[in-house]
């Protein structure tokens, strides 16, 4: 019992020429981080601890970090623009909701410009988020056993073992598998971790288990993009393998990869065949928004910036202007759905207009330049960017506070996957 409690506290906080308040700022991120992938409620708490005990840090912490990582400030500038649009927006209720879910693009990145980090406390972002997606790949799971339980009780008794084996198969590949958290968040923060522990050699069991369970994750949880971006990022990792049998292995490797994900049901829209079975109770659907739709999200969105390119409609009406901009155009399903631009960018030029997007363009010009040093971080940097292309991150809180804490931290001057920090094991 004495060992398990002397290995629960090596993982937190440990360095001994810190103060208190450094060490419950550290150790709550760590807790949020790994309550983030579980539910997008718990972790808010812990969150609010570290912004508090960060910012008592900054009247402590040591000033050269602010003129070494001034980049940081681009953050603080996008939360004013969002700010400033606030003027001009007449659905002040909604705009001033955004704004307050968007504090920590403010208060993050001025903390992480007086917060001492090395190498070590960093990693622990990652092992912390790897552990809360653990938790949460088995809690789903559990969740969707228990649903294909339930469902197998509606079969008929006389049905055959084959029945029983195929149709609970059908359901299983076909039902929401993430219900806490929406499955792109989730898919970037595998991919993430991903990046980060193929960084190492895969030389024990733990971490042989460990990348399996998240690939297996990944590909239940069926986002396009977090497949399009994983195919990428293995492109760039193959182009670091110099022998020539070992690379052609691993295309090997690929290429069925490939396949196996591509042939996903939850990709295939197979759900005609289990309406055929009588399953049309069932929600059987991803909860992601399909390709197609998607398009018309862009498509409607770029029509609308048409309309006010410089200045936007403002932090409050954006949303609004864009679900009218779909029944206009006869998109009834994303209409219904009320969905946003699905693309952050779009999302930003909506809400700020062409400055807004401006500076979000910069933050991450900046980030490709900072990691362009190794297939690894840029793969890191390829994750990030290729979220802001397929998701709207910056509207939701699990977004825009991971946003807000991962990217500063990759764009201080000692980077979370940089090869100082990783030879600091």
């Amino acid at each position: 019992m004495t060992n398990t409690i002397q290995h629960i506290k090596t993982l937190f906080y440990q360095d001994e020429n810190s103060n208190l308040v450094q060490r419950v700022f550290w150790n709550s991120l760590y807790i949020a981080f790994f309550l983030l992938p579980i539910d997008i409620n718990y972790p808010t708490p812990f969150f609010a601890v570290a912004i508090v005990s960060g910012g008592i840090n900054i009247f402590k912490g040591d000033k050269q970090y602010l003129s070494e990582n001034k980049i940081l400030l681009l953050f603080p500038l996008y939360f004013l623009m969002l700010l400033l649009s606030m003027f001009y927006t007449e659905n002040v209720s909604d705009g001033w909701y955004l704004i307050q879910r968007s504090l920590t693009l403010l208060l993050f990145p001025i903390i992480f410009l007086f917060v001492k980090e090395d190498g070590l406390s960093v990693r622990k972002l990652f092992d912390f988020l790897l552990y809360g997606l653990i938790v949460s790949f088995l809690i789903n799971l559990l969740m969707v056993l228990y649903d294909v339980f339930l469902f197998l009780g509606n079969i008929p008794p006389n049905s055959s073992f084959f029945d029983y084996v195929k149709q609970g198969w059908d359901f299983f590949m076909h039902v929401q598998f993430s219900s806490l958290v929406n499955p792109g968040y989730i898919s970037l923060y595998i991919l993430l971790v991903l990046s980060y522990y193929l960084k190492k050699e895969l030389n024990t069991i733990f971490r042989l288990l460990t990348v399996i369970v998240l690939f297996v994750y990944l590909f239940l949880l069926a986002t396009e993009s977090a497949y399009f971006t994983l195919f990428i990022m293995a492109l760039l990792l193959l182009l670091k393998v110099k022998d020539k049998v070992r690379r052609n292995l691993l295309i090997l490797v690929l290429v069925l990869g490939t396949l196996v994900f591509l042939s996903n049901p939850r990709i295939i829209d197979l759900n005609s065949n289990l309406n055929a079975r009588g399953l049309k109770e069932v929600s059987v659907n991803n909860p992601t928004i399909s390709e197609s739709l998607r398009l018309l999200s862009w498509k409607a969105s770029i029509k609308a910036i048409n309309e006010a390119p410089l200045l936007g409609y403002g932090v409050g009406d954006a949303h609004e202007v864009l679900v009218q901009k779909y029944k206009q155009l006869g998109y009834n399903e994303n209409y219904e759905h009320r969905y946003n631009a699905h693309n952050q960018f779009l999302e930003t030029w909506l809400q700020m207009g062409v400055v807004g997007v401006f500076a979000l363009m910069l933050i991450f010009t900046f980030l490709a330049y900072s990691m362009r040093r190794s297939y690894n971080e840029f793969s890191v940097f390829l994750a990030l960017f290729i979220a802001l292309l397929f998701e709207s991150m910056l509207v939701r809180f699990n977004g825009i506070v991971f946003f807000s804490i991962i990217v500063p931290l990759l764009l201080k001057k000692r980077s979370i996957l940089s090869s100082r920090i990783i030879r600091n094991e």
